[in-house]
């Protein structure tokens, strides 16, 4: 039998906490605890149920997740050596674009 998917871009329609949970194969608590940290979503003055996030918030998430499984880093570490790789592509973007000119 043929599987139908059905595509929804992220940015018309973030995504909730759960549905975070279902795509990046997380658990809650591990989102509202990357989120506390201050690794995950900028600003979150409502509660969980009301966070949005976004494609790149969804990558971040998978990142994140793999540095610290992969190296067995702590929250914030991977956090901060995932802003450092966000920060490397925007560089390289930025070369590129340059180097279009």
């Amino acid at each position: 039998m043929a599987r139908e998917y059905i595509a929804v871009s992220i940015e018309q329609s973030p995504l909730t906490l759960d549905e975070v949970v279902m795509s990046c194969r997380v658990t809650r608590e591990w989102v509202v605890e990357h989120v506390h940290a201050g690794v995950l979503l900028s600003e979150t003055p409502q509660p969980p149920e009301q966070w949005r996030f976004s494609s790149r918030d969804v990558a971040r998430v998978r990142r994140i997740l793999e540095l610290e499984s992969r190296f067995d880093a702590n929250p914030e570490l991977a956090g901060l050596v995932a802003d450092l790789f966000d920060e490397l592509e925007r560089l390289r973007a930025r070369v590129r674009r340059t180097e279009e000119e």
